[in-house]
């Protein structure tokens, strides 16, 4: 933590605010154009090393079009791909909201490195020619949200309801079976995301829960709440009314920037709409 915040205060005025932004809109045209003219990305535009050795360096950016969803090209691969990218960009949203711009710029950006040096070691050390593209990058995200947010329900095929942990350990057994089956260039490659993902999340982690101090504040509250009468809650979501009693497990926080000492759960704390004097004094009557 104290690492992040000395590089946050020195470097903190440089970083790109609403990344995920531009980088769906990089997407957007990698669609666009992988549906127009499919082989024109693999021939002048993949993560080539061979390629990128003979001069071809635009090739250390222009890999980052490649949009997520994608597969052969059919009327499906529309529908999907822009599913992918409102939730790509709804996943990036949360993590700069949860983890600040500067964060979420280096958490990116190591990911994207990681790439490269994944296609360096393939090209170099084991001789294998591999376009490498922006799957695990993403994958990484979404494992960073689920590491987060563990309990954030998505619609599978927009019918299932499957919360975000689950979602991620059936990812991470399909790149486990891929890290097995795959070439060296691939296990570089889920190497690298994984330790992006662990590393970033470790070192950003909030690790003064775990105080004697924070410890001990905990118990007391929980003395607290066994003293309370049976039928009457201690937290309220502001958004949604959940309470303890709804689910045991759920979380609540107050929000410094919302006036009132309005409470949310777990699931609203970084999407709710910030309440300002006026509306906490409409709330209040």
């Amino acid at each position: 933590m104290k690492f992040f915040r000395k590089l946050e205060q020195k470097y903190g005025r440089y970083a790109i605010s609403n990344l995920m932004y531009y980088i769906v809109i990089l997407y957007g045209m990698g669609l666009i154009l992988y549906l127009l003219n499919p082989m024109f990305y693999w021939l002048y535009l993949s993560l080539d090393m061979a390629a990128i050795f003979h001069g071809q360096i635009w090739r250390l950016v222009t890999f980052l079009i490649y949009p997520p969803a994608l597969g052969s090209w059919v009327l499906s691969d529309i529908f999907f791909g822009v599913i992918a990218l409102f939730m790509y960009h709804s996943l990036g949203l949360t993590l700069e909201r949860v983890w600040g711009s500067f964060r979420f710029n280096v958490f990116f950006f190591m990911g994207v490195i990681g790439q490269i040096l994944a296609a360096l070691a393939g090209y170099v050390v084991f001789h294998e020619s591999y376009y490498i593209t922006t799957g695990f990058l993403n994958f990484s995200i979404f494992l960073a949200f689920a590491v987060c947010f563990p309990d954030v329900q998505f619609l599978l095929f927009m019918v299932i309801p499957i919360k975000a942990k689950w979602l991620a350990v059936a990812e991470t057994a399909v790149y486990a079976y891929s890290f097995v089956k795959g070439t060296a260039s691939i296990r570089c490659e889920i190497i690298l995301s994984l330790i992006n993902v662990i590393l970033f999340v470790a070192m950003t982690r909030n690790y003064q829960r775990y105080s004697p101090r924070e410890m001990k504040r905990k118990h007391d509250f929980k003395t607290r709440i066994k003293a309370v009468p049976r039928g009457r809650t201690i937290h309220r979501c502001a958004v949604c009314g959940r309470t303890e009693q709804d689910d045991p497990n759920l979380e609540f926080r107050y929000c410094s920037k919302c006036k009132g000492g309005l409470e949310y759960c777990q699931d609203h704390l970084y999407t709710h709409q910030h309440v300002t004097e006026d509306i906490a004094r409409l709330h209040d009557h």
